[in-house]
């Protein structure tokens, strides 16, 4: 399919495929289940009698409610991914596999509107979607061999990422890297309550966030409950996120409609204890001029020629009153001082909103070299509901810029486990959450520091966490200084007359050559 589609469109029938071979997995494993429960003797189900017992097996294979009940998605026998296969050959598969959808679709009321049914306009060379259902069809979803459920989560993820690479800097639009959802998600630590993402792409904050309240859980010994709300501008990414959330057992409220969120906000009245995002960087085109007097600009109206501090401020006022929020932005939200941009980050940090900010290394993301950061703003920095360390009046500045270990490709870093849990566990020692390890918080120069107010305001409402962190102590290594200046001068001397005699040596054979020097 690469060699005839755009990188930007195969994703979505690929996808749709992966999802229609994993839906018939499960639906034949269910199946199973079904039978094996009739032979249990401590089944609700089990029947004694081994011939009336095939029977019945069939008869409750065919009756959908025993694939509802554990939330199994029903597949009509002409939709099913092996009957569909026995007709790759043949010339309308096209047309079959978007009626197949759409007959799994009015099955299941979850996926309306969802599944990709577009194959009939894909300009393809004859026989090349029957070749890719033969190579997915390797695929295998077993519940009985692994969690099938987080398998295909983690295949879809890495369907996204690879997506992403192929597609560059589009991929934007529905893909954020992983290593960031996860930082992100790490520091935020959405547990119980409402999430929001006013620019979801394909869900990837809200799969990992319910990752996060599931890891929890047993730790903490209570249970977390997370209630997804969310937009998306591009119909299509809408449909990734919707099948995203399918696919890992999760349900959420992503508006009536695909829509930009500035414009349309589906969303108006709601008020989220958590807000993760990653808008796209920089936008110019997102129509300020119609919006100078919207509510949602309390500390002053957004440039029209970027939309930065216009995300910032529609997401606090999308927070309850202890809410929290985590924003990837462009590095220049932290020190930009044109159309009014300083004066809505001073407004900001005196009205003590911003908790915490992380510069990014460079690399991380496959689809942009701009360089990045996070912002962390809370409703609540006393002790209690967010922490049990009151840091009103203080801003944890962290400088991670060199803290990714870790390598993708050549072009692209991420942060290992290791990476991850020294930046986190500095944000959560210094707001003293129930997250933390227990350590005491402490400024660590190059690295971290927590910084007052008044410390911002002599920086110029500036919020570059290198004009705070400082230096990195280079470790003493006990060389006395004199001796340490008489080894460097002889090592300088001894280089020198390296090149003096290299150079003597490049001058006598170009002279040799005719050249004068």
């Amino acid at each position: 399919m690469r060699g005839s589609v755009a990188a930007a469109t195969y994703k979505y029938p690929v996808l749709g495929l992966v999802f229609l071979k994993y839906v018939s997995d499960m639906f034949d494993a269910q199946g199973r289940v079904i039978g094996k429960s009739l032979a249990e003797p401590t089944s609700e189900y089990y029947v004694e009698d081994e011939a009336a017992r095939a029977g019945l097996a069939e008869q409750f294979a065919a009756d959908k409610t025993f694939y509802d009940a554990d939330n199994v998605f029903w597949v009509p026998p002409n939709a099913h991914f092996n009957a569909l296969l026995a007709q790759a050959t043949a010339p309308d598969l096209a047309q079959r596999l978007d009626k197949a959808l759409g007959e799994i679709e009015a099955e299941n009321p979850s996926l309306k509107g969802v599944l990709y049914r577009e194959f009939s306009r894909l300009e393809l060379e004859p026989g090349k979607l029957g070749e890719l259902m033969q190579l997915l069809a390797r695929l295998s979803f077993d519940p009985e061999r692994h969690g099938s459920r987080d398998v295909f989560g983690e295949v879809y993820e890495y369907f996204l990422g690879q997506f992403a690479l192929k597609e560059g800097a589009r991929a934007g639009e529905f893909y954020t890297p992983k290593s960031v959802v996860n930082l992100l998600v790490e520091i935020l630590a959405p547990f119980k309550g409402t999430i929001y993402d006013p620019a979801c792409g394909s869900g990837g904050m809200f799969v990992q966030s319910a990752k996060f309240k599931d890891a929890h859980a047993a730790k903490l010994k209570k249970k977390g409950d997370l209630a997804i709300h969310g937009q998306e501008m591009m119909a299509a990414t809408r449909r990734l996120a919707l099948m995203n959330l399918a696919v890992h057992g999760l349900h959420g409220d992503l508006g009536t409609t695909y829509g930009d969120t500035f414009s349309n906000d589906q969303h108006k009245t709601l008020r989220a204890d958590y807000v993760l995002a990653n808008p796209p960087f920089n936008i110019s085109d997102w129509g300020g001029d119609k919006l100078a007097d919207d509510p949602r600009w309390v500390y002053g109206i957004p440039p029209k020629g970027n939309a930065n501090f216009a995300w910032l401020q529609h997401m606090l006022a999308r927070l309850s009153s202890r809410g929290r929020a985590g924003i990837v932005l462009a590095n220049g939200s932290m020190s930009s001082q044109q159309s009014g941009e300083g004066e809505i980050r001073r407004g900001m940090v005196q009205d003590d909103v911003v908790e915490c900010m992380v510069a990014l290394p460079g690399q991380l993301f496959s689809n942009t070299q701009i360089p990045a950061c996070l912002w962390f703003l809370s409703r609540d920095k006393k002790s209690g509901h967010n922490g049990s360390v009151d840091r009103s009046g203080q801003i944890l500045f962290i400088d991670a810029r060199k803290a990714a270990s870790g390598r993708i490709s050549r072009t692209q870093i991420e942060f290992t486990d290791e990476d991850m849990q020294r930046i986190t566990q500095t944000y959560h020692r210094w707001r003293g959450t129930e997250f933390s390890d227990g350590g005491e918080y402490a400024d660590e120069p190059g690295f971290c520091f927590s910084a007052t107010l008044e410390e911002v305001e002599k920086h110029g409402f500036v919020l570059t966490p290198g004009r705070y962190v400082g230096a990195q102590v280079e470790e003493d290594d006990d060389e006395a200084f004199n001796e340490k200046m008489e080894r460097l001068t002889a090592q300088l001397a001894e280089q020198m007359a390296k090149g003096a005699e290299l150079d003597a040596v490049i001058r006598e054979r170009l002279g040799a050559l005719g050249y004068g020097v």
